[in-house]
């Protein structure tokens, strides 16, 4: 096959691969479908003439974004390895199962999920807020974060490298922003630090609504090229932020979606809260939501839905948070609430 690396959007580069590397029969051709929406991999959807689906992911080493952001493709590695061990600490179910991983070619497949789907982003931006989801989004963080702890021996060694939470989070999101607000820059380098320095559970890293399926009114979970064994604190913030950023986008839905924001930490908190580790990671959640809030208005991924002047209001209110920071996630929420409503 040689050292080359295949282009996977390429339907003919990808059938040439297949066969050669002995994943299909010689003889037979599946169709491809590239899918879209990612901005770190590429992904194609391969139909076997058998019926089986698959996804195909390769990890870019430049981001489809419009600011220059880079990362080693060899994140791959961590996307694998989170597929054979997520099992263990998620409900059945709740991730695709891994076929294969070709590490040289910064490759890997997976089972399709099965039809009919929905992505979850989509369903909630089209104004279809279901609080059982919203329930199993809580639960599902807090399985992960709860059952991990209880299994660090095993799981810390394996996901003990944060490289890919540096250059895909931690860079891009706080540091970069610290640049564009240097008001802000010092709360940002706090957070930033606050993350490093603590080693929890895993973390996925990009727990959030466009890297959920919905299939049969449960949750199949996607994406997790930055899970690492870290503090608990940024997937909550991460997530909460998709909530309330769509809250202040969709005016006619705010009342519904901030009262998500509040069901989701309730029941995360409920399942957590008896937990060793969870003291104190209230107050870094808030901290880790404000800097998101701002991250996605100011960093190398901003929220694509919201518009000029919806990014600027919600700026002015994570800052405005940030000079007053709220003691709960609840209070967070309230204050948030209050500030793009005026």
């Amino acid at each position: 096959m040689g050292s080359s690396i295949v282009d996977i959007e390429n339907p003919e580069d990808l059938l040439r691969y297949l066969r050669g590397a002995a994943r299909i029969g010689q003889k037979e051709t599946p169709t491809f479908r590239t899918l879209r929406g990612g901005v770190s991999n590429k992904t194609v959807l391969l139909q076997r003439e058998g019926g089986s689906r698959w996804v195909l992911k390769q990890a870019l080493p430049k981001l489809r974004v419009k600011a220059d952001w880079f990362s080693d493709p060899a994140r791959i590695h961590v996307e694998a390895l989170a597929l054979r061990y997520l099992p263990r600490v998620t409900p059945p179910n709740s991730t695709p199962e891994l076929l294969f991983e070709d590490a040289p070619q910064h490759m890997l497949a997976m089972e399709a999920v099965s039809e009919p789907h929905e992505n979850w982003k989509e369903q909630l931006l089209s104004g279809r807020i279901d609080p059982d989801l919203v329930r199993q989004f809580g639960r599902l963080l807090a399985n992960i974060h709860c059952r991990s702890y209880e299994q660090c021996r095993e799981l810390l060694p394996v996901f003990e490298s944060r490289v890919f939470f540096e250059t895909l989070r931690l860079e891009p999101y706080y540091l970069f922003t610290a640049e564009k607000v240097p008001a802000a820059a010092r709360f940002l380098f706090s957070v930033a630090e606050e993350n490093r320095q603590r080693r929890v559970s895993l973390v996925h890293g990009d727990y959030s609504p466009k890297n959920i399926l919905v299939y049969q009114g449960r949750l199949v979970l996607l994406d997790h090229e930055v899970v690492h064994f870290g503090d608990p604190a940024f997937d909550l913030g991460f997530s909460l932020t998709h909530l309330l950023s769509k809250a202040l986008h969709l005016r006619e839905l705010r009342a519904q979606f901030l009262r998500a924001a509040f069901e989701y930490w309730e029941t995360y908190e409920a399942d957590a809260r008896s937990a060793p580790w969870f003291e104190g990671v209230q107050s870094r959640a808030v901290a880790n939501t404000i800097a998101c809030l701002l991250a996605r208005t100011a960093g190398r991924s901003p929220l694509e839905y919201l518009s000029a002047d919806e990014r600027t209001k919600q700026q002015s209110a994570a800052l405005n948070l940030i000079r007053a920071a709220p003691p709960t996630v609840r209070d967070l929420i309230d204050a948030f609430a209050e500030r793009i409503n005026s």
